[in-house]
């Protein structure tokens, strides 16, 4: 491996480069400084680092002098692979992103393509409900993997199980309505792919008698539990200003005090139409972040309920048939392909419509050139979609704001002078998904 050179008057002191294939030279750059020291290499097969991570620590004994952060071990390309794809495939890339809240990267997506083609205000009201019901479903799916997945970390094998527990409840009715539990590519640049099917409502109005159950026992388990408490209280410490500087946002920005929401500050898909409030707490710990998660699963349950008030008959479709895929689809009676009777709406109607719903799914529709950012406030912070268009039927290019990507600057910031077990619950309280990283 060739060493880059380094610019010796930027720098100071000796400088360490991480990068794969070096835990040799790591090292022995460190035992050359002459110090009694320790490296330790964590990860990037760590379970407790959210994903393919890797953490180089320099402990001093039990304490944590030095803590660099290694990304790049997924290789999905998914940003590169969305220029060979038309618009509306490319949700199906950006879905896969952030695994754990896939709604989100679908939204961000396709409200960078809607502001592009200049349809924002086109989006039928009864699709804006359900994106926003479905992304609020989503967040409190991902904030129960974030407190299951700490809890075992910490040694709580309860919280773990009774948190996925939750969980299922909500992928049931991601399954019902998409027929996917992940990954659904259910949003689309002009709406949502399919109306909700029969009895949904009615699931969704029992998931939310049965959720505050869940969070109340999930609760029992963490909230005054002594070990818990040690573990969380006055660790990880990083204040508002570090938020800032570092672009932290999301639950870790409101656990410092600033109760920063684009659904908010910069509403989108209708939310300010909702009543719902902006949790905030001033310990800007490990704790707080725990905290200002389980009451955002509580507020969003607010606004699911209000989603079903609002769920109007209409269109969950773009009604202009230059962009909008078909989204009046209907099961044949083997419960696989599409009904005859939709089939025959496609195929009855006219020779032109024939040929113009074949090009509209194969070629894709052009979109003008230009570019646009769209953020949404997803379950770990602001999740942002730069799209750019040279006027094709294909992305010129697509970048994404990632949070967990954002927030992994603030390891060091979290870790360096406190003790190696609370690495764990650092890196647990910023939740970082490695698929939204290394995209």
């Amino acid at each position: 491996m060739t060493t880059p050179p380094i610019n010796e008057e930027a720098t100071e002191g000796k400088v360490f480069n991480v990068v794969g294939q070096d835990w040799d030279e790591v090292v022995a750059a460190a035992a050359a400084g002459g110090e009694e020291r320790l490296v330790v290499n964590m990860g990037p097969q760590h379970p407790s680092t959210h994903g393919v991570l890797r953490l180089v620590l320099t402990l001093d004994g039990e304490t944590v002098t030095e803590a660099r952060v290694g990304i790049g071990y997924l290789h999905t390309g998914i940003e590169k692979n969305m220029e060979f794809r038309t618009w509306t495939q490319g949700t199906t890339f950006c879905t896969r992103m952030d695994y754990l809240m896939p709604i989100f990267n679908e939204t961000a997506y396709c409200l960078a393509v809607e502001k592009l083609l200049g349809v924002t205000d086109r989006i039928p009201e009864r699709a804006n409900v359900i994106r926003v019901m479905m992304m609020e479903l989503n967040r409190i799916a991902s904030h129960l993997v974030a407190t299951a997945t700490f809890g075992l970390e910490l040694g709580a094998t309860t919280v773990m199980l009774n948190g996925f527990n939750a969980r299922e409840r909500i992928l049931d009715v991601f399954e019902m309505v998409t027929g996917l539990r992940m990954n659904m590519a259910y949003v689309r640049p002009g709406g949502v792919a399919q109306d909700l099917p029969p009895g949904t409502v009615d699931k969704i109005r029992e998931l939310l008698k049965e959720m505050p159950d869940q969070f109340t026992r999930l609760r029992k388990l963490m909230d005054e539990h002594p070990v818990f408490t040690a573990r969380t209280k006055d660790v990880a410490y990083l204040d508002l200003t570090g938020c800032m500087a570092l672009g932290i946002t999301g639950p870790m920005i409101k656990a410092a005090g600033l109760p920063w929401d684009l659904r908010k500050t910069q509403p989108y898909c209708g939310y300010e139409n909702y009543e719902f409030d902006v949790p905030v707490t001033d310990t800007c710990d490990v704790y707080g972040r725990y905290r200002v998660r389980m009451a955002e699963c509580e507020e969003s349950l607010k606004i699911i309920e209000q989603c079903l008030d609002r769920l109007t008959p209409g269109p969950v479709m773009i009604e202009d048939k230059k962009i909008g895929w078909p989204a009046q689809l209907a099961l044949g009676p083997d419960g696989m392909g599409n009904s005859p009777d939709h089939i025959a709406h496609i195929m009855g109607t006219s020779m032109e419509a024939l040929i113009h719903h074949f090009k509209l799914v194969t070629e894709g529709f052009r979109v003008p050139a230009g570019q646009a950012y769209a953020p949404v406030e997803s379950a770990k912070g602001e999740l942002g979609c730069h799209a750019v268009s040279d006027g094709g039927t294909r992305p010129y290019r697509v970048h994404f704001r990632d949070p967990s990507f954002t927030h992994l600057q603030a390891v060091a910031a979290m870790c360096e002078g406190g003790q190696v077990a609370d690495v764990i619950a650092a890196v647990a309280s910023i939740d970082p998904v490695l698929g939204g990283v290394d995209r």
